[in-house]
């Protein structure tokens, strides 16, 4: 059985790790260095750095402060943020970054993954989307959950995958830093569209969060949160060994 893997979210900003609600209210939290070395050491599976303004404001992702999480950390790293072209794509991997999750970017021009697949494989090319319900249907946002797309979220992932997207990472906006669960109902759909891993973001205020989250949706394949970790709320070993009990596979 493959193991769930548990993904804190470094959601940077100015330099900064910072949190809101709903994508929105954002406040500082830590050195993004300071946090990424912790959770290296301190059970995570992987890391996801997102550099959250940058598609926003039309520039390139920060890559002196991405190096130097790199260099601090020994788990898979996942960056994002600004990624608009192949040669975005070279600059953060030859920063350290594992794979590179594309959103806006994607949007704007959709052979970008077909590209980004062929040159640097499926397993490097994450596609993050973001999804609010819109008059009860799943819609994407651009833009850092700014810009409503009015394309429809499952048929749009399901065609990211088509396209060579290896992983998908859903962002629930509808329950980001609400902390009252993950979006079951918006991850199944998307689990049931597409066979290549699902990450689970939004929604998780503990431990039984996650709990529920892989015993309703065994097709998850990990979860991702932010809030909860960066606060010291949740310890990434405690709810693993939570997970383990529970009869879920994870690396303990």
């Amino acid at each position: 059985m493959i193991t769930k893997r548990i993904i804190p979210c470094l959601d940077v900003k100015n330099g900064r790790v910072v949190k809101g609600v709903n994508f929105r209210g954002l406040g500082d939290v830590s050195s993004p260095i300071e946090l990424a070395k912790y959770y290296s050491e301190n059970g995570a599976d992987e890391l996801v750095f997102y550099d959250i303004t940058a598609s926003a404001e039309g520039r390139q992702l920060f890559t002196d402060i991405l190096c130097e999480v790199a260099r601090n950390i020994f788990i898979p790293l996942t960056v994002g943020g600004g990624i608009n072209t192949l040669e975005d794509f070279d600059r953060v991997l030859k920063c350290g970054a594992d794979k590179v999750s594309v959103n806006s970017g994607a949007i704007r021009n959709p052979s970008l993954i077909d590209e980004a697949a062929k040159r640097y494989g499926n397993q490097c090319v994450v596609i993050s989307a973001d999804v609010k319900r819109v008059d009860g249907k799943f819609q994407v946002f651009a833009k850092g959950g700014r810009e409503n797309t009015g394309m429809d979220a499952i048929e749009w992932i399901r065609s990211c995958v088509e396209r060579g997207a290896g992983e998908v990472v859903l962002n629930s906006i509808d329950t980001d830093g609400v902390r009252a669960g993950f979006d079951l109902e918006m991850l199944g759909a998307v689990c049931d569209a597409v066979n290549v891993p699902v990450i689970a973001s939004g929604g998780a205020g503990c431990i039984e969060d996650f709990v529920t989250l892989f015993k309703k949706l065994p097709k998850v394949d990990a979860g991702l949160a932010a809030s909860i970790f960066h606060f010291g709320e949740v310890r990434i070993n405690d709810l693993k060994r939570e997970l383990f009990d529970s009869g879920i596979q994870v690396r303990l």
